[in-house]
């Protein structure tokens, strides 16, 4: 907590020093949308489902037509596995995956002001699960794991980002896709000795209200 504290303050300073020197891009903005998740999983079967997405984002003016745009974002995401309960009825389990996520992304600037495109790296931290608990004794369909096993997954994810950002100077939309790298039921795999695998691929629809 204290180094999302130190990155949240971080983010903050960088804003306000921006407008002592207001250009097009200097600026901080809030940010409100929601995703569409889907892991790509071996193992298991999994469907993805769409949660939501808020944070603080500040932009900067780098070099010519460039920007960096550094944000600070929290996430819900969700996606439903395949199990069966204690006399065989298949059932879907819903999970939900909270985090934080911190991005420093690269902007080319088709149109100063208007249009944009941005791409860079993504961090991700997330808790475990939390799911449905009434069918935490579900076994997961194509392996030995019970639905509550599921929950303790990875701390920690890594994803390239691309996006496009479109609007006005103090409001715009931003859609994005990423691909978390990193097997998010690595530490499932470590703790039962299964050999699953899911990597998050997330679109992000943001709006971005900028000060």
């Amino acid at each position: 907590m204290k180094q999302l504290a130190f990155l949240i303050t971080g983010l903050l300073s960088m804003a306000v020093s921006a407008q002592y020197d207001y250009k097009d891009s200097n600026m901080i903005g809030l940010i409100g949308g929601i995703n569409q998740t889907t892991m790509f999983s071996d193992g298991i079967d999994i469907k993805g489902g769409t949660g939501w997405n808020a944070g603080l984002s500040v932009r900067g003016n780098f070099y010519n037509n460039w920007d960096m745009v550094y944000t600070f974002q929290f996430s819900e995401n969700h996606f439903k596995v395949a199990t069966s309960n204690a006399i065989g009825v298949p059932q879907d389990v819903d999970y939900t995956m909270s985090g934080g996520q911190i991005s420093l992304q690269a902007s080319y600037k088709i149109i100063p002001r208007h249009l944009s495109i941005e791409f860079g790296p993504a961090l991700h931290f997330q808790g475990k699960l939390e799911y449905e608990r009434d069918k935490k004794g579900n076994i997961i369909i194509g392996t030995p794991l019970m639905a509550e096993q599921l929950r303790d997954v990875s701390k920690f994810n890594a994803s390239p980002c691309v996006g496009i950002t479109g609007g006005f100077l103090n409001f715009r939309a931003n859609i994005s896709y990423q691909y978390g790298v990193l097997n998010t039921f690595e530490k499932v795999n470590k703790d039962y000795g299964s050999h699953i695998s899911g990597h998050p691929g997330v679109l992000n629809a943001n709006l971005i209200l900028y000060f």
